[in-house]
């Protein structure tokens, strides 16, 4: 087992009112941590200490949740492409490396405490129309509205979004554009939701401006961080979807 010392640059910041500042942390770890259990075993040094461990976000640690939202050394979930922070290994370092670790940085992610932010934001995105309206009674078959591949495919491809607000800290505009798109594409492509998508498409954009996220300004940085790679494809769908209905709207 490969051990190694590394010097954290870490944001501390009890509340969204106070002012933040970096402190500076010495840990040794093994290359076979994965990032997050890098900070446990700082936190566990913390604690026996009597000091205050470090907040972070987390959950499945399986990149499933999108909870471990970080910035590490500039880059949201760290140095590897399509990677969570929970999913990324110490042997992405080296001995004596210095990480510089910070919280996602947007006016629609508030600062709760040290590294984890609010981001309530993209469920009230999804609430004003991320969602299907069916009657209620016995499921139909499964096979009962037939959907064609391509198009079932990229619905998958766009649903397969976590939700963790990479595109939004990678975006130099914070930007929830990839996000929003995401949502809406991965149920206006399929026949089901129809019926609600012009509706749909002009809520979700609404309260996203409401939330203060920026403009898209296609960098296409959004993309390159996001770890499920979304691709930027859903932004101009969305574009052409919210454009189309600012003409026609559902009743």
């Amino acid at each position: 087992m490969n051990n190694m010392k590394l010097q954290l640059k870490i944001w501390r910041q009890k509340s969204a009112t106070s002012t933040g500042h970096f402190e500076t942390y010495t840990v040794q770890a093994s290359e076979h941590m994965s990032f997050l259990e890098m900070l446990d075993v700082l936190n566990e040094e913390l604690i026996h200490k009597k000091e205050e461990p470090v907040v972070f976000e987390h959950d499945c640690r399986e990149g499933i949740c999108g909870s471990c939202s970080m910035v590490i050394n500039g880059r949201p979930h760290g140095p590897n492409k399509g990677t969570t922070a929970c999913q990324l290994h110490m042997r992405s370092f080296k001995d004596g490396d210095t990480i510089t670790i910070e919280p996602f940085r947007a006016k629609g992610f508030p600062v709760i405490k040290d590294l984890s932010v609010d981001r309530s934001s993209f469920d009230r995105i999804i609430q004003a129309g991320g969602y299907i309206s069916v009657n209620t009674g016995q499921a139909p078959d499964g096979n009962s509205i037939p959907v064609e591949k391509n198009l079932a495919s990229k619905a998958f491809d766009a649903a397969t979004c976590i939700g963790c607000g990479a595109c939004v800290a990678a975006c130099p505009n914070g930007s929830a554009m990839l996000f929003t798109s995401a949502k809406v594409s991965h149920l206006g492509l399929l026949p089901q939701g129809q019926v609600e998508h012009k509706n749909r498409v002009q809520g979700m954009v609404a309260q996203m401006d409401k939330e203060g996220f920026g403009m898209c300004s296609n960098t296409g940085a959004c993309e390159a961080e996001c770890p499920k790679e979304i691709s930027i494809e859903n932004i101009a769908r969305l574009n052409r979807s919210y454009m189309a209905s600012m003409f026609t709207t559902d009743k």
